[in-house]
C-alpha cells in the first residue's frame, strides 16, 4: 500500500527546519559578538585599573599639603605642583569664561535664528572639521596669533584663548544637538501664547536643553585641562618658582609639569609625576562632579 505525501506539509517542514538552523546560527552569532564586545570592555577597564593602581602606589607617598604648597624642585621630597595647579586653575577658569557664552550663543544662533542657507551649511561644515583638528595645530595657531601677532606673550590669557579655540567646536556641536532635542511643540506653545522668538528660546528652549549643553561642557573642559601639546607652544615653562596671579602672568600647567617629571631618569622624580597625576585626576573629577550636579538639577526641574 503506497503512502501519499502531502507536498504542502513537506514544504512546511523544510521551512521549519531552515528557520531552526537560521535561528541557531543567529544565536551563535549574537553570543560571539556579545563575548567579543564584553571582552573588549573588560580589557579596557582592566588596563585602566592596572594603570590607576600603579599610579596610586607610586605617587601616594608624596601626597601631602607640602606637595600642593611647594614649587617644582630637583629633589623629589621637596618638589611640589603648586605652580602647575594654580596655572591650570587660572587657564581652565578663563577658558570656561570664554567658551561657554560663545559656544552656547553660537549654537542658539545657528539653531534658532539663522536661515537654512548655504552660509549656514558652510559654517556647520567648518565647525565639524575644526572639531577634528589635532591639538598641536591649535597650539601653533595660538602662538602665532595670540603670543606673536597680538603681542600678549606667553601668559595665562594667551593659553586660555588657545584652549578656547580648541574646545569651542565641541561645545557648539553638543549645544546644537541639545537644542535640536527640544520638541517643536514646546516652541509652538510659546508662540501661541504670544511670546517672541527670544522669549521662547530664553524661557523654554534653553532650560530644556541645559542638561545636554552641560554634558558638552563637561567633555570640553575635561579635554582642556588635560591638554599638554597646545600649552607647550604657549607656556614653554616647567620649573616655576611663582604662581600666576593674573591673566598677564607667565604660567605652566599640570600636564606639562607631569610630563617633565615623567621624563626624568630619577625614579623618585617619576613617582612625583604619579602624585601629580593623582592631583590632576582629583581636580578633573571635582570639576566634572560640579557640572554633573548642575546638569542633574536642571534635569529634575525639567521633569
Amino acid at each position: 500500500m503506497s503512502t501519499v505525501t502531502d507536498p504542502i506539509e513537506n514544504s512546511s517542514d523544510v521551512r521549519r527546519s531552515r528557520n531552526d538552523r537560521n535561528m541557531g546560527f543567529r544565536r551563535l552569532r549574537d553570543a560571539f559578538f556579545y563575548l567579543l564586545f564584553l571582552s573588549s570592555i573588560l580589557v579596557g577597564i582592566g588596563a585602566l585599573i592596572v594603570l590607576l593602581t600603579d599610579v596610586f602606589i607610586s605617587g601616594f607617598r608624596f601626597l601631602d599639603l607640602d606637595f600642593l604648597r611647594n614649587f617644582p624642585s630637583r629633589h623629589a621630597d621637596q618638589s611640589g605642583i603648586r605652580a602647575g595647579l594654580v596655572g591650570s586653575l587660572w587657564v581652565i577658569s578663563m577658558t570656561a569664561a570664554f567658551t561657554i557664552p560663545i559656544g552656547v550663543g553660537a549654537a542658539i544662533y545657528l539653531e534658532e535664528f539663522a536661515s537654512d542657507n548655504w552660509f549656514k551649511r558652510i559654517i556647520q561644515l567648518n565647525i565639524a572639521n575644526l572639531a577634528g583638528v589635532p591639538s598641536i595645530i591649535y597650539g601653533l595657531l595660538g602662538f602665532a596669533l595670540f603670543v606673536t601677532a597680538f603681542g600678549l606673550g606667553r601668559v595665562v590669557l594667551a593659553g586660555a584663548l588657545t584652549l578656547t579655540l580648541l574646545v569651542l567646536p565641541i561645545v557648539i556641536i553638543a549645544s546644537q544637538e541639545a537644542i535640536k532635542a527640544v520638541p517643536d511643540s514646546f516652541r509652538a506653545g510659546g508662540f501661541a501664547l504670544g511670546a517672541t522668538r527670544w522669549q521662547v528660546v530664553k524661557t523654554i528652549v534653553l532650560p530644556q536643553a541645559i542638561p545636554g549643553i552641560m554634558s558638552g561642557i563637561i567633555l570640553a573642559m575635561s579635554r582642556a585641562i588635560g591638554e599638554s601639546a597646545p600649552m607647550i607652544a604657549i607656556s614653554a615653562l616647567v620649573f616655576l618658582t611663582f604662581s600666576p596671579a593674573g591673566p598677564f602672568d607667565r604660567f605652566t600647567v599640570m600636564p606639562i609639569q607631569i610630563f617633565n617629571w615623567a621624563a626624568e631618569p630619577d625614579h623618585d622624580i617619576r613617582d612625583v609625576a604619579a602624585a601629580g597625576i593623582i592631583v590632576l585626576l582629583v581636580v578633573l573629577l571635582t570639576m566634572n562632579a560640579g557640572a554633573i550636579y548642575i546638569r542633574n538639577k536642571f534635569q529634575k526641574r525639567r521633569d
